[in-house]
């Protein structure tokens, strides 16, 4: 285990690995940003660098409101990093922002100005890096072993309905059918929102997938897509 991650564009990654203090950090580029969190939230880093750039962007915000937000990762220092200057802290209050150098305090301010976290959920958009086709309709799959029926789906996501509570940021398991045996997998709730139709509760929900063979899902999606 890292005690450094550093999440960045990724054409900026192999010049920030070159630094001394991120030569051994455990790297993701911004797409990756969910996949990210998932791993600072299990593995609790002493040191979180984000590139500045992504730092200031609805995703790079997102990230640092929720790291900033989780008590478990209150010991977790969020570094501003670019290729070609020295770290800058990001603050955990306004008032510390005096204490950022120039730099740093630019990408504090639009991260502490940004909307907050549950208003700019990572990422309802931003999980879509793949085709998405909709679901024939009473499709299922288990979602820590609770029925959901999903909407469409890719190979790295899907949107489902689900009458178990599903939050942002949850940590799931996902069985999908696809065959015998059916495939397994982690994922986690990229958004999530509450709906009431008809006098019935349910949950609809972004659902990024992590670590899942695409070509099973890909037969599986053949199989039922409309």
């Amino acid at each position: 285990m890292s005690a450094t991650v550093l999440i960045a564009a990724a054409e900026q990654l192999a010049s920030l690995k070159e630094r001394e203090d991120l030569s051994a950090a455990q790297v993701f580029s911004d797409a990756e940003a969910l996949h990210a969190l998932d791993v600072i939230t299990r593995q609790r880093p002493a040191v979180v660098a984000l590139d500045r750039l992504f730092a200031t962007t609805s995703r790079g915000t997102a990230l640092i409101n929720r790291i900033k937000a989780d008590p478990s990762l209150s010991g977790c220092e969020i570094r501003i990093v670019t290729d070609d200057a020295g770290p800058h802290v990001a603050p955990r209050g306004r008032g510390d922002a005096a204490a950022v150098g120039a730099a740093g305090a630019a990408a504090a301010l639009a991260v502490e100005e940004a909307t907050p976290v549950p208003a700019a959920p990572l990422d309802q958009r931003g999980t879509r890096r793949a085709p998405r086709f909709k679901i024939a309709d009473g499709v299922e799959v288990e979602i820590d072993g609770n029925p959901a029926t999903l909407v469409d789906m890719s190979v790295v996501g899907a949107q489902v309905i689900s009458s178990t509570v599903l939050r942002p940021n949850q940590r799931v398991r996902m069985l999908v059918p696809s065959g015998s045996p059916p495939v397994r997998f982690r994922a986690a709730v990229a958004w999530a929102s509450f709906e009431i139709p008809k006098g019935t509760t349910r949950y609809r929900a972004g659902i990024e997938f992590f670590e899942v063979d695409p070509a099973a899902l890909a037969r599986f999606i053949d199989q039922h897509r409309t």
